[in-house]
């Protein structure tokens, strides 16, 4: 009995290092599927759904390698420090078997379910790769970084199920990425003080005003960009009341920058999408919106 609670342990304590609650990004890897108005496609819907499970293995595994490598530093986070390998909950050894089982089996699995889909699987890999072991240490590049990983899960999910790949898809995804990137530098930024440094060391690089003025900048951009997507893209053509939608995405951004300048909120922007009703509530009534619009419901 001790031994299955035992197993039982560790298979919750790897999952938690493989952080859950950051899968809701790989949901990103619908977005082709549902704006070239294919969500309707059963068999698509259920590739698109295992590879949304392959993604949320692969990027997991890349959480629990980054943890292993900054163990010690996040120690010295208020919050960091409960995670399992940092915590010493979930053993060093342990964590690095589960990470090459995980990478092992999940990898290949989306090479058999697309080579073309296999491809960028593997591209994200080394890329978030490269950001844990090196690239997060330099200055806006470490945001980009971040933001190009978005990308490649919109593009991953359009190819997959060989839906056109928009121009609208890459600008909005990197803008959006890039606008949550700068929130979290900034809440991290301030949430640490003067001890932002002996975290993360790319902190040195960033000041609150500097992200302010960052923020403002990419969130406007996101603005106009939205705007024009909805008034001269190839889905505007079909789906002439996308504009409506506007509005949602206006309020979503600027009740977003209210959580972080005011809340102290941003560094977890998938726990602040769960958390606070109001933005969680427009997301949802943007996406009934979204799908009311694009299949000819009105």
């Amino acid at each position: 009995m001790g031994s299955r609670t035992s197993g039982h342990s560790l298979v919750a304590n790897i999952v938690a290092g493989m952080r859950p609650k950051q899968w809701v990004k790989n949901l990103v890897l619908f977005a082709g599927l549902v704006f070239a108005g294919r969500m309707f496609d059963v068999e698509l819907v259920a590739r698109v759904m295992v590879a949304t499970f392959l993604f949320c293995m692969v990027s997991g595994a890349v959480y629990l390698i980054n943890d292993i490598k900054d163990a010690e530093k996040d120690r010295l986070h208020p919050k960091k420090r409960l995670r399992p390998i940092a915590s010493g909950s979930l053993k060093m050894g342990h964590a690095k078997g589960a990470t090459a089982l995980i990478v092992a089996t999940a990898l290949p699995a989306s090479w058999l379910l697309s080579p073309a889909f296999g491809a960028l699987t593997t591209v994200y890999l080394l890329l978030m790769l490269a950001y844990s072991f090196g690239l997060k240490d330099l200055v806006i590049l470490d945001v980009l970084i971040i933001a190009a990983g978005f990308v490649l899960r919109a593009v991953a999910g359009s190819v997959l199920v060989g839906v056109p790949i928009s121009p609208w898809l890459y600008v909005c995804t990197s803008l959006l990425a890039l606008f949550l990137g700068f929130g979290k530098r900034r809440q991290e930024l301030v949430l640490l003080d003067k001890g932002a440094s002996s975290h993360r060391k790319i902190l040195e690089e960033y000041s609150a005003s500097l992200l302010d003025q960052l923020m403002a900048t990419v969130s406007t951009s996101t603005i106009i960009a939205y705007s024009l997507y909805t008034f001269f893209s190839e889905t505007s053509h079909r789906a002439p009341y996308m504009m409506l939608t506007i509005p949602f995405v206006v309020y979503a951004i600027f009740r977003y920058l209210y959580l972080v300048d005011r809340r102290g909120e941003g560094g977890s922007p998938e726990e602040v999408l769960l958390k606070d009703r109001p933005l969680l509530g427009t997301i949802l009534v943007w996406g009934v919106a979204v799908v009311v619009v694009l299949y000819g419901m009105v």
